[in-house]
């Protein structure tokens, strides 16, 4: 039996993905296994590799967004997984919108982003 869970995101540009994930100082694979209970191992696009047995994984769906995988489980016996999603998301939130407002020609504009819990 299969301990990974998949969730849906709103992710869909892999580099900021993966800058993101620098970002927070986190280890990244491309096209690797993510590690899960047992030794289970599942292919994704990307893998965060975690501290510990078990790490977060990402496949492109046919739309173009990302799907999570992950063994939720394991991750929690080390991480607080919701903060630690979390923080990625909004992470990526900040890079993407940085990214759409250089690549619209506003490098030289001021960006105020709020983040509100």
């Amino acid at each position: 039996m299969s301990h990974f869970s998949t969730l849906r995101t709103k992710i869909t540009d892999v580099e900021i993905l993966k800058s993101s994930l620098c970002d927070l100082g986190i280890s990244v694979k491309n096209n690797a296994d993510v590690r899960g209970y047992n030794g289970q191992r599942v292919r994704a696009d990307l893998v965060a590799v975690l501290e510990g047995e078990f790490d977060l994984g990402w496949s492109r769906n046919s739309d173009g967004s990302f799907d999570l995988i992950a063994d939720l489980w394991g991750v929690a016996k080390k991480h607080n997984q919701t903060e630690l999603i979390n923080s990625i998301n909004q992470k990526y939130a900040v890079n993407k919108t940085l990214a759409e407002v250089k690549q619209r020609g506003l490098q030289n504009a001021n960006v105020k982003l709020v983040v509100q819990k």
